[in-house]
């Protein structure tokens, strides 16, 4: 049977699963929407308590950061990634979820070569490349507005 690039293409659509993008993207947001309310509330108790706008901010990430690496240790937020795709990638808990997941995985090899080697496997081009992008912007920040 000689199977023409036509065919391939209907044969192919037809055995691939109908895209769910409108309603994947609609949890995505709701998920990382509500992330963001929490921390906002989080922020607005800390202020209410009397901190400063700083030190409510540091601790609101603080919160953030651990809660999310519970989660992530309990085996919680993959099952709440598988469900809500991109809107777990709030980059504070996302950022969490990736060091703490690299952690776990690497347990087994010890923590110097195991933990203390591999912890950085997914963080560490975040930090490279931020930090690059921060030194290019304020190069080119420094230029034009002088």
């Amino acid at each position: 049977m000689n199977i023409t690039p036509q065919m391939y293409s209907e044969m192919s659509e037809k055995a691939s699963p109908k895209s769910k993008a409108v309603s994947n993207s609609v949890t995505a947001f709701c998920v990382g929407g509500s992330i963001c309310v929490i921390g906002q509330l989080l922020l607005t108790a800390f202020l209410s308590y009397g901190m400063d706008r700083t030190t409510a901010g540091a601790w609101t990430s603080i919160v953030l950061v651990g809660f999310s690496a519970l989660l992530t240790g309990a085996g919680l937020y993959e099952k709440l990634a598988k469900r809500a795709g991109a809107g777990t990638l709030v980059p504070i808990t996302g950022f969490s979820n990736a060091v703490s997941s690299a952690a776990i995985e690497s347990k087994s090899e010890g923590f110097v070569l195991g933990v203390g080697t591999k912890i950085f496997t997914i963080a560490g081009p975040v930090i490279l490349y931020g930090c690059t992008a921060s030194v290019v912007y304020g190069v080119l920040y420094y230029l034009f507005t002088r």
